[in-house]
């Protein structure tokens, strides 16, 4: 079954979970990741380390709009490993699958986190193709095997004569996958969740995968310590009491296609926002997975603050013209205040290596804002 150096944090740090990973797609919607959008750090000021800043006295004595950057988007291998195969694992469908050749690897799906763990486990070099999310410098010149955003191109994938496909659910079509399983080569699906409860989880069914088990304990000895770090300072910086916290939504948002919606409990947002010490205002509200917005759930939540995706925010023209669109999201204390936080889309959900890094940038996005303004 899919059954530790330390290094310091970057030059700083239902409808169900899966549908989100799944791009939406599964609930009718687009991806959750803007192809355009999906990849480096975007424009803003990388964020410094939370703890080498002066945090706001008041967590809402702040307005205007903040992007959250991380540092250092480059990949450090936690090691050179030799892979350990065959392997045989039972991936997450209950598939059993033997991997004999790790030496043309595909890894792929919605947010980059699988391709991007490969790359940190020290495989980076066997890895010879990416989806459109995978768009850190180290990946960024391998051909790509998606089309139309994130479709599946069945003659790119077999071009690349690939010895082992990584994938989960929130690619597709499936038959492209399946296709892949009958021309031979082994395919592994991982968990579709994405959450901080899941990161050594997947890292695990990863590196087993690839017969490299010690560099995953490694990754995720190394991912938990940043992690770990990085709550210690937002603790530090966090109000204590709850009624003091800013009411936080996470909005997904894609102006083009007229797509408005919350994410809610069991959608990863949720415990986003709990790490990163602010008040979960869809559990008050009883907003589960997500739905689509309605002026009703607005006005009851109230939010001090919305995060939403860098994409998202963008095709609305920005906040004015998000409240433009939403003008009962511009009478709550966030929409007032235009007190909203952006992450690039293929980094704020993805949970992965980075994780500890993309906490780090949101907390001195929220908590000391002039850090990167």
């Amino acid at each position: 079954m899919l059954s530790h150096p330390v290094r310091p944090l970057r030059r700083l740090l239902t409808v169900s979970a899966t549908c989100v990973v799944l791009g939406l797609a599964g609930c009718g919607l687009s991806s959750p990741v803007d192809p355009e959008r999906s990849g480096g750090a975007g424009d803003g000021t990388a964020a410094p380390r939370l703890a080498d800043v002066t945090p706001l006295t008041d967590a809402r004595d702040w307005t205007g709009a903040t992007r959250a950057v991380v540092a250092d988007d480059s990949v450090d291998p936690v090691a050179e490993p030799a892979p350990r195969l065959p392997v045989t694992v039972t991936d997450a469908q209950g598939t059993r699958v033997t991997v004999r050749d790790a030496s043309r690897v595909l890894a792929l799906d919605v947010y980059g986190t699988l391709a991007r763990t490969v790359f940190e486990l020290g495989l980076g070099d066997r890895v010879v193709g990416r989806d459109i999310s995978t768009r850190f410098d180290a990946a960024a010149d391998l051909p790509l095997v998606t089309q139309n955003g994130h479709d599946l191109a069945a003659e790119a994938i077999l071009e690349l004569d690939p010895t082992v496909i990584l994938t989960d659910t929130s690619l597709g079509p499936w038959n492209v996958v399946l296709q892949m399983r009958d021309a031979g080569i082994p395919v592994v699906v991982v968990d579709s969740h994405r959450g901080l409860d899941n990161v050594a989880e997947l890292t695990t069914q990863v590196a087993t995968a690839l017969g490299v088990p010690e560099a995953g304990a490694a990754l995720i000895e190394r991912t938990d310590a940043e992690v770990a770090a990085v709550r210690a300072a937002i603790a530090d910086v966090a109000p204590e009491a709850q009624t003091d916290r800013l009411r936080t939504l996470f909005l997904y948002v894609r102006g083009q296609s007229g797509v408005y919606y919350l994410f809610g409990e069991k959608s990863g947002a949720d415990g986003l926002i709990d790490a990163l010490g602010l008040y979960d205002v869809a559990e008050e509200i009883g907003w589960d997975g997500m739905k689509p917005v309605t002026d009703e759930a607005i006005v009851a939540a109230q939010p001090d603050l919305v995060l939403m995706m860098s994409g998202g925010l963008d095709s609305v023209d920005g906040v004015d013209g998000l409240l433009e669109r939403l003008p009962a999201l511009a009478n709550t204390p966030a929409g007032e205040r235009e007190r909203f936080v952006d992450m690039e889309d293929s980094q704020i959900l993805g949970f992965g290596p980075q994780t500890g890094d993309v906490l780090n940038a949101l907390a001195v996005a929220v908590y000391a804002p002039g850090a990167v303004s």
